[in-house]
């Protein structure tokens, strides 16, 4: 496609005479331009969904993909419909959950907490729960006052590992005296911390048999929480599941559950990544700049190299060569430079702190500004 003639020629162009140096250092401008411009927008972009994904992790670890709720009464006959769904393609984990609200107190602190009921064996198969355990075991989550809570509600109430927090349930017991809370306490066997700070100071788990006792609802769940092998296939289950279910319950995905918080983060990358490309864009400006001026400056080379019978597509070749040279290195460096830096960012962050304030020794010294003696007048 292209000559060695007008490689040649293109690449003597990209190394001027002394007399042509503005139109070298347009060149080197440009370059830095698109270096830096490429380098920034993979970093940022890296960043940005280093943290979307990160931010999902940790949501959709403590949350399914898609939940099937019952009515006001919960789902009686789960365990059929647990079945129906874990055989369809795409389920990895169907877990039946009681989930309330409850109001813990210990120490004389009462906060409001989110209960949620799961059996021992589907606790164990969330990594996000296993990995996180601070204090305690799951092996002794098991049995009718056993709980597990976030480090810091445990943290804020002054509680730790065999401590008993007491849950009082607003759907009390009637009496002939009118309705009574519902009130017991439980032994803590472990502490979690995921780095979320509302599942850590709010989220409270309990085995499910504990939780139909205490909330009152013998073989019934609230929801069953479905996990799916991709996310991002969660709508189009949802409505599969729907025609499955013929209405027996009701279907929500992460992503209705969760769309402003995560449309707001899509917003924000979108407009990252323009702001980003305009400024590749200012420096390809560049570019035709610095080639508009070398072809002004070249009119007699041009003159010269028509006379010898290059043709006119030659000639567009040549300044083409000379200018893409300078758009393809600098995107290739700065790519270059940008996955170095993103492979290396969690070290460039730690050796980024500032250094320490020196202190002076015990023994004053005359050559120490700040122990030399100031003269008074």
């Amino acid at each position: 496609m292209f000559s060695a003639f007008e490689w040649t020629v293109a690449m003597r162009y990209l190394r001027p005479r002394r007399k042509e140096g503005f139109i070298s250092v347009i060149a080197l401008f440009s370059f830095l331009g698109i270096f830096l411009g490429v380098a920034t927008l993979i970093i940022v972009m890296s960043v940005m969904n280093g943290f979307r994904q990160e931010l999902l992790g940790r949501i959709l670890g403590l949350n399914g993909h898609v939940s099937v709720y019952g009515g006001v009464s919960g789902l009686a006959d789960y365990d059929p419909m647990r079945d129906l769904v874990a055989r369809m393609p795409g389920v990895m984990l169907v877990d039946p959950m009681i989930e309330n609200q409850v109001m813990a107190t210990g120490n004389g602190v009462a906060r409001g907490a989110m209960v949620r009921g799961l059996r021992p064996e589907d606790m164990r198969k969330r990594e996000i729960i296993t990995t996180h355990i601070v204090e305690g075991t799951l092996d002794d989550f098991q049995g009718e006052d056993a709980v597990l809570i976030g480090a810091r509600l445990a943290e804020r109430m002054g509680l730790g590992v065999g401590q008993n927090i007491t849950l009082i349930s607003p759907k009390g017991n009637i009496t002939a005296f009118g309705t009574v809370p519902r009130m017991r306490a439980y032994r803590i066997v472990g502490l979690f911390d995921v780095g979320m700070f509302e599942y850590d100071s709010n989220f409270i788990f309990m085995p499910l048999d504990a939780a139909q006792t205490y909330f009152n609802m013998p073989n019934t769940v609230s929801a069953l929480e479905i996990f799916l092998d991709d996310p991002q296939k969660a709508p189009a289950f949802s409505r599969d599941l729907q025609k499955e279910l013929a209405g027996a319950g009701r279907v929500h995905d992460w992503q209705r559950a969760n769309a402003n918080f995560f449309n707001a983060i899509q917003v924000e990358r979108n407009v990252m990544f323009l702001i980003l490309t305009l400024i590749i864009v200012v420096a390809a400006f560049n570019i035709i700049s610095s080639l508009i001026m070398l072809v002004k400056d070249k009119g007699r080379d041009i003159a010269i190299l028509r006379t010898m019978g290059a043709t006119k597509g030659s000639i567009t070749r040549i300044f083409f060569l000379s200018g893409a040279s300078v758009g393809v290195l600098g995107t290739l460096c700065g790519f270059a430079a940008g996955l170095a830096f993103c492979d290396n960012i969690e070290t460039i962050r730690q050796g980024y702190r500032r250094s320490p304030v020196p202190t002076c020794s015990p023994r004053r010294s005359t050559s120490c500004r700040n122990c030399r003696p100031k003269s008074t007048r």
